[in-house]
């Protein structure tokens, strides 16, 4: 299994911090948000190599966070960089279009653990793994949110009593479902040929969860419901609240 961590994000909600710095090389705890998820990716014995992919405003530093985490041997999977040449917001490719980029630049031909990199989680994402490989199938992760207002700015799945994804919808005005869902995917390897024809399919480029709907439609997907907490950094305020503490 491949780990494929998304980090091309501009982050402009948080300028200036990260107007010349990438959001998932900030530090929590001493700790860059980056290596708190990929520590316990790498520590998973199923994954065989992690591929990060940036922009290439931000590929060089990236580029040595990778070559300090070599030097350190901080990780034992190797790890990959990939530029995807976007310099601003304005021509991003997407996610869906980075993710792609990483199969066929990396020559892939595994199942693929997808993640972005801006999350920080207070459990360990083995079980996630664990999860994949018991239904053999594609899996996304979910958890569950009550308050409408909360639906109607997120992505909500609707599950039936197996956990399979009967549908997605981004931002519904009348939720189906009751579980909005963190960027955290695993695809099998048979799963490579819809997400490499997926733009040309119809799939949105821009959110990792465009393709998990696509593929929803085309295969099989079922939801893990996520078993601890998720901080997403999403503004400065939250970065400022979060950024000293050890979780």
């Amino acid at each position: 299994m491949v780990n494929i961590v998304l980090a091309a994000g501009y982050a402009t909600r948080m300028y200036p911090l990260t107007e010349n710095f990438p959001k998932p090389l900030l530090e929590i705890g001493g700790v860059t948000i980056l290596d708190r998820m990929l520590a316990d990716i790498d520590a998973v014995e199923d994954i065989s190599r992690h591929i990060i992919v940036t922009n290439h405003k931000f590929a060089g530093h990236f580029e040595k966070w990778a070559a300090d985490a070599a030097e350190q041997r901080k990780y034992r999977k190797p790890v990959t960089i990939v530029d995807d040449g976007s310099t601003c917001n304005d021509n991003r490719l997407g996610a869906v279009c980075d993710l792609i980029l990483a199969l066929r630049q990396c020559d892939v031909a595994d199942d693929v653990f997808v993640a972005a990199a801006d999350n920080v989680l207070d459990f360990s994402l083995a079980g996630f793994v664990d999860y994949f490989k018991d239904k053999g199938t594609a899996v996304i992760m979910c958890m569950r949110e009550t308050d409408p207002e909360a639906l109607r700015r997120s992505g909500v799945i609707e599950l039936d009593g197996a956990m399979k994804v009967i549908s997605m919808e981004e931002k519904p005005q009348t939720p189906k479902g009751t579980h909005v869902t963190p960027p955290f995917y695993i695809y099998p390897k048979s799963d490579l040929p819809y997400i490499l024809g997926a733009i040309e399919g119809g799939c949105r480029y821009d959110a990792p969860g465009n393709l998990a709907r696509y593929i929803s439609d085309v295969s099989e997907l079922h939801a893990y419901e996520m078993p601890g907490r998720r901080y997403d950094i999403g503004s400065i305020e939250g970065y400022e609240a979060m950024k000293d503490k050890s979780l």
